[in-house]
């Protein structure tokens, strides 16, 4: 199995702190986001990774280079600067690289503390997507989807049904940013600009999707005072 992790953002909210760095390659707990996510995918045996980039896309090269110090293959899909292509367009011009098997894909600027060996069984027979969903934080009250588990809560590791419409029964959570995709999914598609949301909408509603709920910790580090908390609390042992 292989694994992609997203790296193109242009982080305009985390600045000035991204004016010269890449947000993957900001620090916490001591390392940068990207390396908890290489680390954490070679504990599972994860070892060859896509990372896609776009803005200062050059310095996260130059820093993690082939990977080979962390006991990883990390092989390079370079999009434009002023450009990035998006989620989907992103998976799209990296599908070459990705190979014909189910990969997992994480976005470089979350943080969390899961296992992920078990997601390389997590796409059952006539899945296209995997989905790990958390309760919504403050700042995404809404959530993204249903999980459609009826009356009881749902479980972590366990796996539901998804919806992304509103409906009598189910609990809305927020996409945590990590997920098993099928490469069947994404081909066929153009290559340029395309977000991931339409394209999982869709197939949500072909039932093609399942999710799993995860406790956390999780993280998004959408901004300079989530980082600083983050870091904080990695530190002091509360996270």
């Amino acid at each position: 199995m292989r694994a992609m992790i997203l790296a193109a953002g242009l982080g305009t909210r985390m600045r000035p702190l991204t004016d010269n760095t890449p947000k993957p390659l900001l620090v916490v707990g001591g390392k940068p986001l990207i390396v908890w996510h290489i680390e954490a995918l070679r504990a599972a045996s994860i070892t060859d990774i896509v990372i896609n980039t776009a803005w200062l896309g050059h310095k996260l090269e130059a820093a993690l280079g082939d990977g080979r110090r962390y006991g990883v293959n990390i092989h390079w899909s370079h999009e434009p600067d002023g450009q990035p292509l998006e989620t989907a367009g992103g998976i799209v011009q990296a599908l070459p690289k990705l190979g014909h098997e189910p990969f997992v894909l994480v976005n470089g600027d979350i943080w969390l503390r899961k296992h992920l060996t078990p997601l390389r069984a997590a796409l059952t027979p006539g899945r296209q997507a995997h989905l790990i969903l958390v309760d919504n934080p403050a700042h995404h009250p809404q959530g993204d989807f249903l999980m459609a588990c009826g009356e009881a809560e749902p479980v972590a590791g366990e796996r539901y049904a998804l919806s992304s419409r509103d409906a009598a029964s189910g609990k809305r959570l927020t996409y945590a940013g990590l997920a098993v995709y099928c490469p069947s999914l994404f081909q066929g598609l153009p290559r340029g600009v395309r977000p991931l949301a339409p394209l999982l909408h869709e197939a949500i509603a072909d039932g093609l999707v399942s999710g799993e709920y995860f406790p956390g910790p999780w993280v998004d580090v959408g901004t300079p005072e989530r980082l600083r908390s983050l870091d904080a609390a990695i530190r002091d042992g509360s996270i």
